[in-house]
């Protein structure tokens, strides 16, 4: 695996392959920031961007964000694996002052109060993990989202996710087995 682009361009990061993890594809995760710079329909720049990275892993998508500009990413991962290979990750590309990591469950994280705001959210939960729509929900409900924000959920193309009380969503893409959901909270 490796960075994609900005100033961590073709760095290698550290990836972990188990039944609770899977990586981010490459092919997958260009898209997103192909359709976060280039679409009229997101008013969101990864510039200066404070990103929450739920569900983490090994971070791919968090530190795609900060090669990229992002001010911060907070990550959320409750794996033990995933978060080491994460702090790996973070250490090897000498982003730790732009990264700050929870090693916990992320309900969690969010019962804590929280009064920090995010601009990105992206959310990618194992493909067969339902509960992630009240994260979703307990997301919105904090009001940790500044005014300019965007939601990303990676999915499996198949999933049937009901998330319209909770989100509009803007776009939705396919990719191979996954989807990605653009929206905003409503």
């Amino acid at each position: 695996m490796r960075i994609i682009s900005g100033l961590l361009k073709g760095k290698t990061i550290n990836f972990l392959r188990n039944s609770n993890t899977r990586p981010l594809k490459d092919s997958v995760k260009e898209n997103i920031f192909n359709i976060l710079r280039h679409s009229n329909l997101i008013s969101v720049k990864i510039e200066k961007a404070n990103v929450l990275d739920v569900y983490s892993g090994i971070g791919s998508f968090g530190l795609e964000c900060i090669s990229r500009g992002a001010k911060k990413v907070t990550f959320v991962e409750q794996d033990i694996k995933a978060e080491k290979i994460l702090r790996k990750n973070i250490d090897k590309l000498q982003v730790t002052n732009k990264s700050e990591i929870i090693y916990n469950k992320v309900e969690n994280f969010l019962n804590v109060s929280k009064k920090e705001k995010y601009n990105i959210f992206f959310l990618d939960p194992p493909f067969i993990d339902k509960k992630f729509v009240q994260i979703l929900n307990l997301l919105k409900n904090k009001k940790i989202f500044k005014k300019k924000h965007i939601i990303i959920i990676h999915r499996e193309k198949k999933t049937k996710d009901e998330l319209n009380s909770i989100l509009d969503t803007i776009i939705t893409k396919k990719y191979g087995r996954s989807k990605l959901i653009f929206g905003l909270f409503n």
